[in-house]
């Protein structure tokens, strides 16, 4: 029992030490206190302060009128040019280009043979494209091009 304790109390010395290590290593590493930000406002204030004289009674002081006001119109903003991407098919594109197609209408399992799409998928895009009128039913379980 009395090594248990010997050992527990050398245990608790390296951890007091390598506390102090740790508190030490952090110190120095410590990032520098960040200046104050000074304002535009603040730097005016302080201005003001320093340079108060006394005060004189000024005329109030005259509106201006900037030309853009006058004549009412603002010139139109350039656009950036972008050269156009090449861009991929998204799987509704190509479901609907596939309806679109078809004359008599298809159906969805066509639909998955032609797209390789599982069931639920093609189902969920029908679904979509029926609702937002891009497609519509002519019978049951036939869709064609709106």
């Amino acid at each position: 029992m009395a090594i248990l304790k010997e050992d527990l109390q050398a245990v608790k010395k390296d951890i007091k030490a390598l506390e102090k290590k740790l508190d030490n290593l952090l110190k120095a590493h410590e990032p520098m206190p960040k200046a104050k930000k000074v304002t535009k406002k603040k730097a005016a204030k302080k201005a003001k302060v320093v340079k108060k004289a006394p005060a004189k009674k000024k005329a109030p002081a005259k509106k201006k009128v900037s030309a853009k006001k006058a004549s009412g119109k603002k010139a139109p903003a350039k656009k950036a040019v972008t050269p156009k991407k090449d861009t991929q098919a998204t799987a509704t594109d190509k479901i609907l280009k596939i309806v679109k197609r078809s004359k008599k209408g298809v159906d969805v399992p066509t639909l998955k043979k032609k797209t390789g799409f599982d069931d639920k998928k093609v189902r969920n895009i029908v679904f979509r494209a029926s609702k937002e009128g891009k497609i519509k039913k002519s019978g049951r379980g036939i869709y064609v091009g709106a």
